[in-house]
């Protein structure tokens, strides 16, 4: 009875494994596989941010479009009945009537020029606005993409320092057997081997992670489980010092500063045309009668001027407001192209270092790989103690991991670069 019991839990394991083999494969499979240039397409299609500066851009160009609308004729029309009795007689009297009244106007004191122009302006800032946004969006997409390649080659990494350990831990464990090696060695190894299978399942979580942050910097608003093919590799542009100043005017952000200044400025100079009388030319045209269809012509052709003479201090407050508005403006804009500055060369300095750092782990990592090497020999043969062999074993670990730290962080360091330059999804 106990026999084919376990006969049968053995050929019930088998369906079993290859059930869960399957759907381990099939969840590789269900997960996508993108480039850098795929993400950026999908980013520039779904992410909220883009489309909410886009909206704001095309709001800038509807107001500019209700602006101009003020230099165009205004033509209205109208058609009335209308009943009315008076208080002597019984007798209604009916009237129909329609009319056709336009104006145009003449002058206002330029301000709806300088509306128009102050809408241009704000068409200009939305879309430098768009541009920062753009920038902004690249910067943390490519953050997220780093680091989900950076959480994958940290698995690959951890898996292959578990293993390692493991082979490490079975060595010192023939050695201890042997009586060749201590207790406390044992230990040692075994404690490093469950440190690394640990790291091997943090890895895996962080992968997860990183995942969850690329799904939301590519614009999705549902989880897909997804890897990212690139490597990590540096295009070492810009090694020599720029001119940060003559860089810094160029920025999607200081233009729109600037943008910004410009239209306040012509909102000032609206702010003042608002003193001067607006004139306009008026004519009308229509019938009118007791029954339909009306047969009465009228018609008249004239113009009107008109100024307000008192509204409490209204248009002075106005000029007031607009002014201030200028100053802020003005104040923001050289506040604005100060940090710019700043910020370029230090992104710039940041860069550069981040990529000499990644340069000297690298020689480290070699050195690393050589001497563990050297080590695992040595041990082996009993020539060194297991106190140097493990230092050796353990700079070996710390020195891969802070290699693929240094590259990951060279990529970020990248992107920040790019973004103080102003780097768009579109570059």
């Amino acid at each position: 009875m106990g026999n084919s019991l376990m006969k049968y839990s053995k050929w019930f394991k088998i369906p079993l494994l290859l059930h869960l083999s399957l759907i381990f494969s099939i969840s590789l499979h269900a997960e996508e596989i993108f480039t850098w240039e795929e993400c950026v397409k999908i980013a520039k299609k779904n992410h909220p941010d883009l489309v909410s500066a886009e909206e704001k851009l095309n709001q800038a160009k509807a107001n500019k479009a209700i602006t101009t609308s003020n230099l165009l004729p205004q033509i209205d029309s109208s058609l009335s009945e209308k009943t009315s009795k008076s208080a002597t007689t019984k007798d209604k009297t009916d009237t129909y009537s329609y009319e056709v009244t336009g104006k145009q106007l003449l002058f206002d004191g330029l301000k709806t020029p300088y509306d128009i122009a102050q809408a241009k302006e704000e068409i200009k800032s939305s879309q430098f606005n768009y541009e920062v946004t753009s920038s902004n969006v690249r910067l943390r997409l490519r953050k997220a993409f780093v680091k989900l390649l950076r959480a994958q080659e940290l698995l690959s990494i951890t898996e292959e320092i578990a293993q390692r350990r493991k082979q490490n831990a079975e060595l010192v464990k023939l050695r201890y057997k042997a009586g060749r090696e201590h207790k406390g060695s044992l230990l040692t190894a075994e404690a490093n081997l469950a440190q690394a299978e640990f790291e091997v399942s943090q890895a895996r979580r962080n992968i997860r992670l990183a995942q969850r942050r690329l799904n939301k910097e590519l614009g999705r608003t549902k989880f897909v489980p997804l890897r990212v093919k690139g490597v990590f590799g540096i295009i070492y542009s810009d090694r020599e010092r720029l001119n940060f100043e003559d860089l810094a005017e160029h920025t999607p952000f200081l233009q729109d500063l600037i943008a910004q200044k410009e239209a306040a400025r012509f909102g000032l100079k609206s702010a003042k045309a608002d003193f001067f009388p607006q004139i306009y030319a008026s004519t009308s045209y229509g019938k009118t009668a007791s029954d339909w269809p009306p047969d009465r012509e009228a018609w008249s052709v004239g113009a009107t001027i008109s100024l307000p003479i008192f509204e409490g201090a209204k248009r002075w407050a106005t000029v007031s407001k607009s002014r201030a508005k200028l100053d802020q403006t003005q104040a923001d804009e050289r506040s604005g192209r100060d940090s710019v500055i700043f910020t370029l060369e230090e992104t710039w300095t940041e860069f550069q270092d981040a990529i000499d750092k990644a340069q000297v782990q690298k020689k480290f990592l070699n050195a690393a790989e050589e001497r563990a090497k050297i080590a695992q020999t040595q041990y082996s043969s009993g020539l060194i103690t297991f106190n140097d062999w493990i230092i050796i074993e353990d700079n070996l670990v710390s020195t891969k991991k802070s290699f693929l730290d240094a590259q990951a962080d060279a990529l970020i360091t990248e992107a920040n670069w790019i973004q103080a330059k102003g780097g768009t999804l579109d570059d």
